[in-house]
């Protein structure tokens, strides 16, 4: 199958994503068992094909700044992506420094990190043990936690930090690879709406967060990038505080590829979050 772009064809795949169906209230998860006679989330999913692009043929074009998300090579000496010691002692600097000379930033600061590994069947569950993969589309910040997340972790510096431009980005990959089953989709920020975006609450014992939901529309280009290696990565947009026509938000999901073989390995991945500093 080819997609059609500027005058040439590119190989895709159709496959079911997860949206969240329109709904007049404002969407709340909770990341722990609710209280009784709670849903775990009032989010009502809407299933929709779409068409999800190889864009490994025009890699370079499809960059952070303009689509929200962006295929990076970096090697990394992790050995064991399952020890969150070696994680923090050993990956932690190498992504806070490919991120900030990537980003020709003045800071990074990195929060978390969520290892995933798919098990059929399986729920996924906060806490004990690898996260499954994330099946919804979704932003992983919004305008409004952006800028929360500064004064969370950093509030002794969040007055001047916010004065200059801040980004949450994600940097995601395989733990192993080629990686082919459950990949990652990304949508094209060009051809996403403010609107199509909702503020979603997520709710934690001690905390609440907001996260966008994303609506569908016809007009959403999403693109995947087909077996990614070990040192292969993706840079993916959460948050970006510049207002000046470059793409702010990038969603994203997890989904089942068609085309993956049935004894391919289940998918292992790991994402860090960043803050991503630059001076006024």
């Amino acid at each position: 199958m080819h997609y059609d772009i500027r005058g040439g064809t590119l190989p895709y795949v159709t496959a079911e994503l997860n949206y969240l169906a329109p709904m007049r209230e404002k969407p709340r998860t909770y990341a722990y068992d609710p209280p009784p006679g709670e849903p775990k989330s009032t989010a009502m999913p809407q299933a929709v094909q779409v068409k999800i692009t190889n864009g490994r043929p025009i890699r370079g074009r499809l960059t952070l700044d303009r689509a929200g998300f962006e295929l990076v090579d970096q090697h990394t000496t992790v050995q064991d992506f399952y020890d969150d010691e070696e994680v923090t002692r050993v990956y932690y600097p190498e992504a806070s420094e490919f991120i900030r000379s990537s980003l020709d930033a003045d800071r990074v600061f990195i929060f978390d990190h969520t290892v995933r590994r798919r098990v059929a069947g399986a729920a996924d569950v906060r806490g004990g043990g690898p996260r499954q993969p994330a099946s919804r589309v979704h932003v992983d910040q919004t305008l409004h936690s952006g800028p929360n997340r500064v004064r969370e972790h950093l509030p002794d510096e969040a007055d001047e930090l916010l004065r200059g431009r801040v980004q949450v980005i994600n940097l995601w990959r395989p733990i192993k690879g080629p990686l082919r089953d459950t990949p990652l989709a990304m949508c094209d920020g060009t051809s996403v709406a403010q609107k199509d975006l909702v503020a979603s609450d997520l709710i934690y014992p001690n905390r609440q967060g907001e996260t966008y939901s994303v609506t569908y529309h016809p007009s959403h280009k999403w693109f995947y990038f087909p077996e990614m290696e070990r040192n292969e990565a993706l840079l993916l947009k959460c948050y970006d505080s510049a207002s000046d026509g470059r793409t702010r938000f990038g969603p994203h999901t997890a989904f089942v590829d068609p085309t993956t073989p049935s004894d391919a390995p289940p998918r292992e991945s790991i994402e860090l979050r960043a803050l991503v500093f630059h001076r006024a």
